[in-house]
């Protein structure tokens, strides 16, 4: 991932997701906040803790496809797992 924004971050999902501008913004945030983590000194990134995201919702709200596309700008590997 390059070096993001939130905001840039943000703009991308906002090509694809219609609404859900606070969950955007929450992942985004966290995204770029483990981005920079692992720019730390090793020494250091011990020191921080990454936050991780749990997204909840009822069927169709674009939990999935944020998720998709976060990986896709992330160069990360997504995997879905269904949980009933």
């Amino acid at each position: 991932m390059t070096d993001l924004t939130p905001r840039e971050i943000v703009s991308e999902l906002d090509r694809f997701i219609i609404g859900q501008n606070d969950a955007k913004r929450a992942v985004a945030v966290a995204l770029r906040n483990r981005w920079r983590r692992k720019q730390l000194d090793p020494a250091l990134r011990d020191e921080v803790y990454p936050k991780n995201i749990l997204m909840i919702g009822p069927t169709g709200v674009g939990k999935t496809e944020i998720s998709r596309r976060l990986a896709k700008l992330a160069k990360a590997p997504f995997i879905k797992v269904e949980a009933t």
